[in-house]
């Protein structure tokens, strides 16, 4: 397990190394000069050298690149070109938004789709699979946008239209407020990304459960008298579970950058909003810094899927040789 998870740690890097390599050379080939949109249109030649000389522009591009990577690397991210303030804190800030409302997506969606997946693959064919499967599909057609705007319409103005406790229908939070503080703000949001994931990994989880139903080691358990929920528990589900595993990681990676739609539906200080601001203004730093960082989160979310998939597995045995 241990040259397992080295290995696949090494993947990453390299994973993380070529990926920096294609955000660089991207951001290069975007049209429009730096230094132009940092004086203006009507900075003159000699203050544009001059700041070309400043940035670094005039070295090889191999050069900057790697420049690039080893402030990067040392926590250097420079000064946002909109905002004129340094990069890494205002990225961290982002960061730690988004990772707030996926671990509370996660918290939501992942009980009640595994669990909804399980009883519709142990109820094949009745009303209750149908229900679900046909329930989870058309929430899942509605566009995010529409799903927002429709919670935002009954949980926020409708319940405080009838005198009842509402939410916030605007989800900005302080940079200083805790989690549990920004917690009503981070539900309604939360809600709309659970109602994208729900269908998918229910869907996944039913289609594990049955095939796994059909195996003999589920027949011999049922022969030998153990109740039904202990056949589920301990033998249907850590095989059933295993292509919803990644999954859910590849979901955690777009729950931290992917969730554009959402958050500028509430309001949302995320990195997927930052990342936008960031391209509509051309600032490059700050798009070269929330790429990356994006690509790390993904990364770092699908080790994690593969460590616990070697765990969960029996059948599986990763050594120092294989």
């Amino acid at each position: 397990m241990l040259g397992y998870s080295l290995r696949r740690l090494g993947f990453l890097l390299l994973t993380v190394l070529l990926t920096s390599v294609i955000i660089f050379s991207v951001t290069q080939w975007l049209p429009g000069d730096v230094c132009r949109i940092i004086l203006g249109r009507e900075a003159g030649e000699k203050a544009l050298d001059a700041c070309r000389q400043d940035l670094g522009l005039e070295a090889p591009l191999p050069v900057q690149y790697l420049r690039w990577l080893a402030d990067f690397s040392g926590g250097d991210w420079g000064q946002s070109f909109s905002t004129r303030t340094d990069i890494f804190p205002l990225v961290m800030q982002r960061l730690l938004n988004s990772l707030r409302l996926a671990v509370l997506t996660l918290l939501i969606s992942v009980p009640l789709a595994v669990g909804l997946g399980v009883l519709a693959g142990l109820n094949e064919g009745k009303l209750v699979d149908n229900l679900i499967s046909i329930g989870s599909l058309s929430v899942v057609g509605l566009p995010e946008f529409v799903t927002g705007i429709l919670l935002i319409q009954l949980f926020s103005f409708e319940l405080r239209r009838w005198g009842l406790p509402s939410l916030p229908a605007n989800s900005s939070i302080r940079p200083e407020a805790g989690f549990v503080e920004s917690l009503p703000s981070l539900i309604l949001p939360a809600i709309t990304a659970t109602l994208v994931l729900l269908a998918y990994i229910a869907r996944l989880t039913r289609s594990g459960v049955l095939e796994e139903m059909k195996q003999s080691y589920v027949r011999t358990a049922d022969l030998k008298g153990l109740p039904r929920h202990i056949v589920v528990v301990r033998h249907i589900l850590p095989n059933a579970l295993l292509p919803t595993i990644t999954v859910i990681a590849i979901s955690f990676g777009w729950l931290i950058s992917g969730l554009v739609v959402i958050e500028n539906v509430f309001n949302y200080p995320g990195l997927g909003r930052l990342l936008v601001f960031a391209i509509d203004r051309r600032d490059l730093p700050l798009m070269q810094a929330v790429a990356l960082v994006t690509v790390v989160g993904f990364a770092l979310a699908n080790l994690v899927a593969d460590l616990v998939y070697a765990l969960l597995n029996p059948r599986i045995r990763y050594t120092e040789g294989n």
